[in-house]
């Protein structure tokens, strides 16, 4: 009972009560049908019994007439209660049905709020709001997913407030850092190699850090980034691949690209999505390999596929690869540089303009990376 939908519960309940009513509707007026067949049979004997000047031939109160008599009413009663037995299985299979589509009637505002929940992501949760002009039975429970719903855009709102004022104050004493090394290492092109060793190391880790302050920055003020541009994404792309030129011939990795297609939103933050997609599979793919992207249509969305022929992504951290900071193989990922926010930008951007971003498919000999958007002129 635990498995079956409320809609099937309610069926199957109204199913039993119909069902209950029918049978004791029948057993009352089939009771009562074969009381008043035993008295009209009776009273027929009776009333040819005191008739004697009706011809014996006429005589209902013959004995064989008598038989007769009390054969048909015994086939009548249980022709009665056979058929009765139909009505009521009739009945309960009719009221069934009827409770089935009823009940998918009534329960179809659940349905629709089941399905808005579905889509509520983090960006798109000040949208998700759900009327509250719904059946009573409703109000309370669309109430208290709209609060909850303002709850978590405030928080995200917090969070994405404190990203940004925590990368506006590391930006300007990270600046000045690397400014004061790059002149010390000017001024001083003769110190000692320990110490050469070391404002190397500082000064790769001073721009790491500045890196991921601008990403930080950028992600924290995506929202004010209007995303009313026409976008045809071949052209955009052909100019991610020309730049991205150099770090592939540098692993000897061919670049291509197919299709094209029409989308809504920022030119920028399109170009920066379709960048970090690409560069991220150039940077994971084999030497020598091939880094492929297509651009297809299905119904009112485009599909943008990044295939590339690295070592694939384990199962288990599919979903896990657009959350900031999270890295499949650490050590392998300080080798080839980032700071684990190039594809949380992407999720992010993605969300942006309506779409979605996920790892389609993965395996030892490559990953297909497949971004989702709306089709030019469709609502996001």
């Amino acid at each position: 009972m635990k498995d079956l939908s409320l809609q099937w519960r309610i069926t199957l309940m109204t199913a039993a009560l119909v069902c209950a009513a029918c049978l004791s509707t029948n057993f009352l007026v089939g009771y009562s049908g074969m009381q008043y067949m035993d008295e009209i049979g009776s009273e027929v004997s009776a009333y040819g019994n005191v008739n004697e000047d009706i011809p014996k031939s006429f005589d209902p109160g013959s004995e064989d007439v008598g038989n007769e008599l009390t054969i048909v009413v015994s086939d009548a009663q249980k022709s009665f209660g056979v058929t009765s037995w139909y009505i009521t299985a009739l009945v309960t299979l009719i009221g069934g049905v009827l409770a089935y589509f009823a009940s998918g009637r009534a329960l179809r505002p659940l349905r629709a709020f089941a399905a808005q929940i579905e889509h509520v992501q983090p960006g798109n949760l000040a949208d998700s709001k759900i009327s509250e002009d719904v059946l009573p039975e409703f109000k309370r429970f669309s109430e208290s997913f709209n609060g909850m719903i303002h709850r978590l855009d405030a928080g995200f709102a917090a969070q994405r407030q404190f990203s940004g004022n925590a990368a506006h104050e590391l930006r300007t004493p990270l600046a000045l850092m690397q400014t004061q090394m790059e002149l010390f290492a000017v001024e001083h092109p003769d110190v000692p190699p320990a110490t050469n060793d070391l404002l190397t190391l500082l000064r790769d880790q001073t721009e790491r850090m500045s890196s991921m302050t601008s990403t930080l920055l950028e992600m924290s003020e995506l929202r004010a980034i209007p995303c009313n541009d026409e976008i045809e994404l071949a052209p955009l792309i052909e100019e991610v691949l020309a730049d991205l030129a150099p770090l592939a011939d540098q692993k000897g990795i061919a670049l291509a690209c197919r299709g094209n297609n029409l989308v809504n939103g920022s030119d920028p933050l399109m170009y920066r999505m379709m960048f970090n997609l690409v560069e991220n599979a150039i940077r994971y793919s084999r030497p020598a390999s091939t880094v492929d992207v297509t651009v297809d249509e299905e119904d009112d969305r485009v599909l943008v596929r990044i295939e590339d022929e690295g070592f694939g992504i384990p199962e288990q951290h599919r979903d896990s690869v657009f959350q900031p900071f999270f890295r499949v193989d650490k050590s392998r990922s300080r080798e080839y540089g980032g700071v684990g926010l190039g594809l949380s930008l992407v999720w992010e951007i993605a969300t942006l303009h309506g779409g979605t971003i996920e790892v389609e498919n993965s395996s030892s000999h490559g990953t297909v990376m497949l971004a989702t958007l709306p089709k030019l002129g469709v609502t996001k």
